[in-house]
């Protein structure tokens, strides 16, 4: 870009609160998370009505801190609402809009992510940029198949901050991410546990079409013969069904709680149901490591544990216990996904990461 240092601001809408952050290269010079009013996001027909809303609160932010907004010189976006893709940073484009703006993955904040940051750019100058948006599939062929003819399996994981625990341990390490393989298990309000081989994620949980261990909120794998009679249970709906299994499933089913530190109270106050669930899903989230390893061949040079919930010492230390067996076991706690999107425009704007062109054709289309 003809310049030695860039100033970035990173958008990450979420469901019911937009981050932001300014960063000046690798250093971050604010951040903050606003929530938003549940009954004004009721207002709104779909999420793409949000738009206007949610870039005026980001605009009022940096007005608040005094950040001039003709400064920003790269706007990175967490992306979403697109077809599978590839790994990597995305120029915004109007193809990569046009998706975008129709939610090609299902409806979420994310996919406004990618619009603010070209209504930014066109209004203030800079370039834009999406990055490890939720919709990277690196997925092997074999691993797609599923037991009925044309249903099969695509990837949804934590792939921001998956990719950046990935680099940042690699580093630490002074390895090559794409010499060696890892098997990171995001544990937090989703669990996505997924085999890295070589710098690609080829296998893994799909958080979410409802796979892998149960949640705080999700259910999990189940036998399907019981979810298909909780279909046709008298008066249930496909849309009761499905927040049962996506939203109020896992703890918040068994214990009525999704917080993971009130059920370590629970269990420390002697609640003996609430050991055995909190202890299930540890259980099930180390078996789904063990089907990563298989992935691997067996050859596992780590196994990270991230995620908000990693911060607990009783998860860390029963994940140990049933798989450090494999390979060492790494704790690194919380998210970074702030510091992936700021670290991937600066990859860019250095010239040390070209960014892809959106074609708006899946990286996987069917056999």
């Amino acid at each position: 870009m003809g310049k030695e240092h860039f100033k970035i601001l990173v958008v990450n809408p979420g469901s019911t609160s937009s981050k932001i952050a300014v960063f000046e290269d690798d250093t971050e010079i604010f951040s903050t998370n606003v929530a938003h009013d549940a009954d004004i996001l009721k207002g709104f027909a779909d999420v793409q009505d949000q738009l206007g809303y949610r870039k005026s609160t980001i605009e009022e932010e940096l007005e608040k801190r005094g950040i001039e907004i003709s400064d920003i010189d790269i706007y990175m976006g967490r992306g979403g609402g697109l077809v599978s893709v590839e790994s990597g940073a995305f120029a915004v484009t109007d193809r990569l809009l046009e998706d975008a703006r129709k939610g090609m993955a299902g409806q979420h904040p994310a996919q406004l992510a990618s619009q603010i940051c070209d209504a930014l750019a066109q209004e203030h100058g800079g370039c834009a940029y999406i990055y490890n948006a939720p919709d990277v599939d690196e997925y092997d062929e074999i691993a797609r198949v599923s037991g009925l003819k044309g249903i099969y399996r695509q990837c949804h994981v934590h792939a921001l901050n998956q990719k950046e625990i990935a680099l940042r341990y690699a580093a630490e390490k002074g390895l090559d991410y794409d010499e060696i393989n890892l098997i990171i298990c995001h544990i937090g309000g989703g669990v996505s546990v997924t085999a890295h081989k070589r710098g690609r994620m080829v296998d893994g949980n799909d958080i979410i079409r409802g796979e892998g261990p149960m949640t705080p909120t999700r259910a999990g794998s189940m036998p399907t013969i019981d979810i298909l009679d909780l279909c046709f249970e008298e008066g249930s709906s496909k849309k009761a069904v499905k927040d049962r299994l996506t939203k109020n499933g896992g703890l918040v089913d068994h214990l009525g709680t999704s917080d993971a530190r009130e059920v370590e109270r629970m269990i420390e106050s002697g609640d003996a149901y609430a050991k055995v669930v909190f202890e299930a899903m540890i259980y099930q989230i180390a078996k789904s490591v063990g089907s990563c390893a298989v992935a691997l061949n067996g050859e596992v040079n780590a196994i990270i544990l991230t995620g908000g919930m990693a911060h607990s010492d009783s998860i860390d230390s029963k994940m140990r216990e049933y798989v450090e067996w494999i390979a060492p076991v790494t704790t690194m706690p919380g998210e970074f996904e702030m510091e992936a999107l700021a670290a991937g425009a600066l990859r860019v704007a250095r010239g040390e990461e070209e960014a892809k062109a959106y074609t708006g054709k899946p990286v996987w289309n069917g056999f």
